[in-house]
């Protein structure tokens, strides 16, 4: 690996003659709706040249994203992906690990094979991704840059999700191990997101009463949009971020106000 030291001014003269001539190229995983969707919309709005991918393609397609077909748990698709990216556009530069999630479950309940499914979509696929991307990045003038897309079900209990928070958290210490390993060529950071309004968040709370309810135990008295976390991902894979890597950057709003606050004021109630 070259781990030659370059000016940080040289680097940042390297990457803005990439994103000026239009060469800068974007894959985001999991990108046809959501977080995902609202991620590939802001790179698009930047001028970049965005790829997402997906098991099926979506009906309604974001404007300006091309589409690639893709289970990323498999890595053989994984490769084909990156592959079929690399031979149209000629370079990778950024790579956003958005795909994931899961469905409730107790861990008492859950199968092996379920949570098995949850890890491996949720921590194994992002890692066989940027496997893939960074031997690509390391080898293009100008390296690149992977942002891995966690949750706070990583940083702090995980109920109904156990296999989920677990992996989230696993994909926190990857994304310092990776930056340690992939250094100086290839910049690795994670977000790691709570609570995100999207156009399913009215199914999940159970109505727009019950999202609003929920929005109010945010210390900044709203959810996050897609756009606040598409908004870190930009800055993440911007020059103003050249020296961030090996950050978890935390988007949650200020956190959740703590239960037993309430339960005391509840006695002077």
């Amino acid at each position: 690996m070259d781990r030659q030291v370059r000016s940080p001014t040289v680097a940042r003269l390297r990457y803005r003659s990439t994103v000026a001539s239009g060469k800068r190229v974007v894959l985001v995983t999991g990108g046809t709706r959501g977080i995902g969707r609202g991620i590939c919309e802001r790179f698009v709005a930047a001028g970049d040249t965005v790829v997402t991918c997906g098991r099926n393609a979506p009906e309604a397609p974001a404007r300006g994203v091309e589409f690639e077909a893709a289970d990323v748990r498999d890595p053989d698709q994984v490769a084909q992906l990156i592959d079929a990216v690399t031979a149209r556009h000629g370079r990778l530069d950024v790579v956003v690990n958005n795909a994931g999630g899961s469905p409730y479950s107790l861990a008492a309940d859950a199968s092996p094979r379920f949570s098995t499914a949850i890890v491996t979509l949720n921590l194994i696929a992002p890692l066989h991704v940027s496997q893939r991307a960074n031997t690509v990045m390391q080898q293009q003038d100008g390296g690149g840059v992977i942002v891995n897309i966690g949750s706070v079900s990583g940083i702090r209990p995980s109920p109904g999700t156990a296999a989920y928070g677990a992996a989230k958290a696993g994909l926190i210490n990857l994304t310092a191990t990776l930056a340690v390993e992939w250094a100086p060529r290839v910049r690795v950071n994670c977000v790691t997101v709570g609570l995100v309004r999207t156009d399913q968040s009215a199914l999940h709370y159970g109505d727009e009463e019950g999202v609003a309810r929920v929005a109010a135990t945010v210390p900044l008295g709203r959810m996050a949009e897609p756009s606040d976390v598409a908004d870190v991902c930009a800055f993440l894979a911007s020059p103003a971020a050249a020296y961030v890597s090996g950050a978890n950057v935390v988007l949650h709003g200020g956190g959740e106000r703590p239960a037993f606050l309430d339960a005391a004021n509840a006695e002077h109630q």
